[in-house]
Formats: C-alpha cells, sequence, structure tokens
C-alpha cells in the first residue's frame, strides 16, 4: 500500500473562470477547478478548466515541463493572463504551473466536455453525481435555485415567515392509501403528503408563512410528470377574501421566480436558450365549467385530463398572450375536504389550479375557517371528526379566512429549461423504480 497523498496547501486569492476576463493582462492567477477538457497537440496542450463560474482556457506549451492530467481531475492552476481574442472572455491563461489536488480521476461515464450531454435518461440517472457537472445540465438547476431566491424575496418582502413542519406524520395529509408508511419507533408513522395542516395552523401564529421543503407520494405513477419526492413550495395567508386574492399573491410570487432566474442565472438561460415566460399583470382566468366547455370534454367531467391542459395551454396562448392560465371552481367532489366551496353555487369549490404552458403547475384556494364547517364536512365524508382533533384544535380558537398553494419546484423548472422528463431536472429523483443513487 503506498503512503497516504500529503494534504496539498492552497494559499492565495483565486480568480474564478467568470472573473478572469476582468484581469489586466500580464496579471499572475491562481485558478482553481476540474479539466474539463484536454486537446493535445504536437508542441502545445489546451487545457480547458472548470470551475462553478464557467470555463478558462489554460496554454501548456511543450517547453514549460507541465504534464496536463486527465479530464475530471481537480487542479490548482498558477500562471499569466493573456490576452487572445480566441479564449473565452479574451483572456487565457500562459506559463502555467499545474498542480493536481487528487489522483488522476478516472474516465468518467458521460463526456462531459462535449456541448450537449447526448446520453439516454437511465444513463443521466445512473450517475447522476458525475452528470450534473455538465454545463447544459447545470444550467438547469440554476434556474431551479434562482427561482427558490426569487420565491423567497417576495414572500419575506410581503411579510411571510418561512416555516419548516413535520415530515414524519400521524396520518395521511389528504387522505388516501398513498403515503409511505414508516417505523416510528415500532409504531405507525406515515411521510407527510404535504405541509398542508401545518400551514394552516401557522396562519394562526405568523398569518402569512411559506415552506420550501420535500414532499413524498406513494402514487404508482410512472409518468414524464410525477416523482414520489419532489420540492412543494408552499403558501398560506390568512384575511382572504376569497381564492382570487390568493391567485393575486401567486401572480407576485411567479413574477419574483422569474426575475431572480433573469437576475441569478442570466449565464445559464443564454448559453442554454431557455423562454423564460413573461408573467402578465393579471393572470387570465376561466370557470373549470367553462373549460370543460371550450375542450369539449362533457359537462359532468370531474378532473381535467392531461390532453385538456394541453388545449387549453394554447388557447390561453393565442386568446390572452399567456403561457399562464388559472382555472377556478373546480367540483367539490374533487377537492380536499378543508377546501372552500363556492358562495353561490356549493357544487363548485374557491380553489383553482394553474397551468403553465399547458401543464398543471399549481393548486390553490381558500379554505374553510370555521370549527363547525370542518366538523360537516369531514363527517359528510364519513370519517369522524376526533381523529382529526389536532388539526382541528386551531380552528376552534379563532382561525381567519385563509388560503394557500403549493408550486411544483421540479415542473415548474422543467417546462421552464424545456425537458421533456421532469426527472432531467431533479437532482437525484425517487420514482416507481429509482432509489438510487
Amino acid at each position: 500500500m503506498r503512503p497516504p497523498t500529503p494534504p496539498v496547501a492552497l494559499p492565495g486569492p483565486r480568480t474564478l473562470a467568470a472573473d478572469l476576463s476582468s484581469v489586466p493582462p500580464g496579471t499572475s492567477v491562481t485558478l482553481r477547478g476540474w479539466v474539463h477538457r484536454r486537446r493535445e497537440l504536437a508542441a502545445v496542450t489546451f487545457l480547458v478548466l472548470r470551475d462553478r463560474s464557467g470555463l478558462a482556457q489554460v496554454v501548456v506549451r511543450a517547453g514549460d515541463g507541465q504534464d496536463v492530467p486527465p479530464e475530471e481531475t481537480v487542479v490548482e492552476v498558477t500562471g499569466v493572463a493573456t490576452a487572445n481574442a480566441q479564449a473565452p472572455g479574451g483572456i487565457e491563461v500562459t506559463a502555467p504551473t499545474v498542480a493536481p489536488l487528487t489522483d488522476p480521476a478516472r474516465t468518467p461515464p458521460v463526456e462531459l466536455w462535449r456541448p450537449a450531454l447526448d446520453v439516454a435518461l437511465p444513463t443521466l440517472l445512473d450517475h447522476a453525481a458525475v452528470a450534473w457537472r455538465h454545463p447544459a445540465q447545470r444550467a438547469r438547476w440554476e434556474v431551479a435555485a434562482a427561482s427558490l431566491r426569487g420565491f423567497r424575496e417576495v414572500l419575506d418582502a410581503q411579510g411571510f415567515t418561512e416555516v419548516h413542519s413535520p415530515k414524519i406524520v400521524a396520518s395521511a395529509t389528504e387522505s388516501g392509501a398513498n403515503v409511505f408508511a414508516v417505523d416510528y419507533f415500532g409504531g405507525p408513522a406515515f411521510l407527510a403528503q404535504s405541509p398542508q395542516f401545518y400551514k394552516q395552523q401557522l396562519v394562526g401564529v405568523f398569518e402569512r408563512v411559506y415552506e420550501v421543503g420535500p414532499v413524498f407520494r406513494a402514487e404508482p405513477h410512472d409518468t414524464v410528470r410525477h416523482l414520489a419526492e419532489y420540492v412543494s413550495l408552499d403558501v398560506e395567508l390568512g384575511f382572504v377574501h376569497d381564492h382570487r386574492d390568493v391567485l393575486r399573491v401567486l401572480r407576485d410570487v411567479l413574477a419574483g421566480m422569474v426575475a431572480g432566474v433573469h437576475e441569478l442565472a442570466a449565464g445559464a438561460v443564454a448559453t442554454q436558450g431557455f423562454e423564460v415566460p413573461v408573467v402578465p399583470d393579471e393572470i387570465p382566468v376561466i370557470h373549470f365549467a367553462e373549460a370543460l366547455a371550450l375542450v369539449g370534454a362533457p359537462a359532468d367531467e370531474p378532473d381535467l385530463a392531461p390532453e385538456h391542459e394541453r388545449a387549453l395551454g394554447r388557447w390561453a396562448l393565442a386568446e390572452h398572450g399567456s403561457d399562464f392560465l388559472a382555472v377556478e371552481g373546480f367540483p367539490m367532489a374533487k377537492r380536499p375536504f378543508y377546501t372552500h366551496p363556492q358562495p353561490d353555487d356549493a357544487r363548485w369549490s374557491n380553489s383553482f389550479d394553474l397551468l403553465f404552458r399547458g401543464l398543471e403547475l399549481v393548486t390553490g384556494g381558500q379554505r374553510l375557517h370555521r370549527h363547525a364547517d370542518y366538523v360537516s364536512a369531514i363527517t359528510a365524508r364519513g370519517e369522524d371528526p376526533a381523529a382529526y382533533a389536532t388539526y382541528l384544535e386551531a380552528f376552534e380558537h379563532g382561525m381567519p379566512p385563509h388560503g394557500g398553494f403549493a408550486i411544483g419546484l421540479e415542473r415548474w423548472t422543467a417546462r421552464l429549461t424545456g425537458a421533456a422528463n421532469v426527472r432531467e431536472v431533479t437532482l437525484f429523483p425517487r420514482d416507481l423504480h429509482r432509489l438510487v443513487p
């Protein structure tokens, strides 16, 4: 067994690849990152170094006495910033000293240096830890991360409090059997389907709350739009008049997410050609009954099918020039028990789905807020209100009219980046077939 490699000291300031263009020619610089590409010619080797900010070109000439290690080896490069119009940003590094910071890297399972990551989805997912290093793949998550920043900034500015609710719960949130059971110290428990009950209760504390966290759905879907675990952006606010107040906050949130993408992921948008939507000042709204008629569906259809969503998306773009459309008034029979009915016609609900480019992105609406209404709604479903005692306690002690919504981060990112499958934009997806990596 060979002796362990001694630790490598990393003294001095570091220049990021994206900042190299602003360095005056002739300045000594130190870069740290991965060997992204190594092109060996007769008298010169071009080393393309990749760090978190982008790519930089390093020129290693035969007389420099430097060996360039294999792709994906982590290195420190110290050299001279030199003007070259052909280099990224117009500056390259010459007369370098190349110091490996790790052992030579094995050949990656995917060719990260190619402009496009042209591999089958199973390969992409099986080798996610390495595949995400590809600049085009990484750009997708940069959009997601920027969206999260924008989401938080808008809500913080509007007086919301970020909260975090338990992910191990005693009963199903949305009812039904589609929950993951876990052994909780020898007793039964479940992974949370959503933070719905908790965020409602916390409206009684903070009035306005939001949460970013995972939710779990044990639904045996094997489609391009479903995951068993995804990131949910949940919002709940008190003192609303109806679901339209909730929709207005959602509109502001979406505008903030788009602004975050433009501000923080502009490079990813530009290099990958992502089509970032324009959020209208007012999102167009159509009633569920009108939507069914518009797409030629039977009037007694209880929900929108995917083909209905796509047709409505095309209609919204043609009629309103909008990538977004809110469908309100879904049948009460298809909504959870905590949904507030439409006051003038109890068949319909004060709830909505928001479609983004013809795909359901958000479900939201107004909730019940009177304790007696909850007792009636739960009893009407043939259940015992006592089973919901800890949830209903908040309503016994006074809750304001309130409502909220939830955005699926992965669906948002997939739709924005044009990914055909939601798994392509999920760092480590969990679905019907996948539990690793």
